[in-house]
């Protein structure tokens, strides 16, 4: 009896932790970027200003959207559900390393990794929202990638170094994760 109780306890421990909260997409990004409803201590007051720039180096997992790239949709998604109107967010998404390949037409993506590029809808979609992409020019000249592979309207930077620099001039903060 007392083993049994004692695998019971142990599995319990093991197990995966299920989140009983409902997260989805949508207002501003329909297909990415699922967020939850939270009762907020200090609501925001709709008034904020966002200027923010997310630094992406780790590249996708295979045939996957880069969560890190989400991460921006689900910025836009969370701060128009909190009442600030998405005009009042600006984002930024600055890549280097093999995250550089992410931002591939699907012809390059395909040529090296059989497959259409799952960011290219994604990477769309927030750029009609106005976010800016850079890819890192330096990590771009290592990994063999040329402008004329990069998805439309990505902009390729000096370093990657240099474009967050220069976004914190014009008053973007740097997110942290």
């Amino acid at each position: 009896m007392m083993k049994a109780a004692s695998a019971l306890f142990t599995l319990s421990l093991i197990s995966p932790v299920v989140s009983s909260a409902d997260f989805s997409t949508g207002p501003v990004i329909k297909n990415y970027g699922g967020v939850a409803e939270v009762k907020q201590t200090s609501p925001l007051s709709g008034k904020e200003q966002f200027k923010v720039v997310f630094d992406v180096s780790d590249q996708g997992d295979k045939g996957k959207t880069n969560r890190r790239f989400e991460s921006l949709a689900r910025f836009l998604n969370m701060q128009a559900r909190a009442g600030v109107p998405p005009e009042q967010v600006e984002l930024a998404l600055v890549v280097h390393g093999k995250a550089g390949f992410d931002l591939l037409t699907n012809a390059q993506y395909s040529e090296k990794f059989a497959g259409d590029n799952p960011n290219t809808p994604l990477l769309a979609e927030l750029q009609k929202h106005g976010v800016q992409v850079y890819l890192c020019g330096q990590s771009a000249a290592y990994y063999g990638i040329d402008n004329s592979h990069l998805l439309p309207g990505v902009n390729m930077a000096l370093s990657a170094m240099t474009a967050n620099a220069l976004l914190q001039q014009q008053g973007y903060t740097l997110n942290p994760f």
